[in-house]
């Protein structure tokens, strides 16, 4: 017979225990790029890739991202400070302070700042996708200088984002 004890699995009780992470102001990783701050809050590590909570500061006249969409999560910008312009398929929003946009899987879409001040927002994904990753190869092919299309694209594709049209993905004025 068998000399080891059998642990009984119990069915009926919840299991309690505190992992919560608090999460100040001035904390988080950040990457600066030349007019974008990412700054992140919840990781996907945290969240067992669950959700991500990342700032982002938008610098006067910066894009955020051209038109594209999500085929496996959810995006949701809550402004913080400034106004900031969404593209939600053919529209187009002036989203103020306190202003929230939810974008489901398969939206197009797209933001930039259109002023001379900061933007600042929280950025939700659920569920995450890695999407660390994103920022920090968006930071890695944005910072080349010529920003390789193919490589931008690759970097979107492995991370759930696909452009509407791939001849105006990169994130700058034309």
């Amino acid at each position: 017979m068998n000399n080891i004890a059998k642990t009984k699995t119990d069915y009926f009780n919840d299991v309690l225990e505190n992992r919560a992470t608090v999460i100040l102001p001035e904390e988080g990783e950040q990457l600066l790029l030349k007019d974008i701050e990412f700054t992140f809050k919840v990781t996907s590590e945290m969240s067992n890739d669950q959700l991500g909570v990342y700032k982002i500061t938008l610098n006067p006249m910066a894009i955020g991202a051209k038109l594209h969409y999500h085929r496996f999560m959810d995006e949701t910008f809550i402004v913080d400070k400034g106004e900031l312009t969404i593209q939600v398929g053919e529209d187009i929003f002036k989203a103020g302070k306190g202003a929230i946009v939810y974008v489901p899987r398969f939206t197009p879409h797209g933001f930039q700042n259109d002023t001379e001040e900061k933007v600042e927002l929280t950025l939700l994904f659920n569920p995450s996708q890695k999407r660390e990753g994103f920022f920090r190869g968006l930071l890695e092919t944005l910072s080349e200088e010529p920003i390789d299309p193919q490589k931008y694209l690759k970097l979107y594709n492995k991370y759930d984002s696909f452009p509407v049209d791939t001849s105006n993905m990169i994130p700058k004025r034309d």
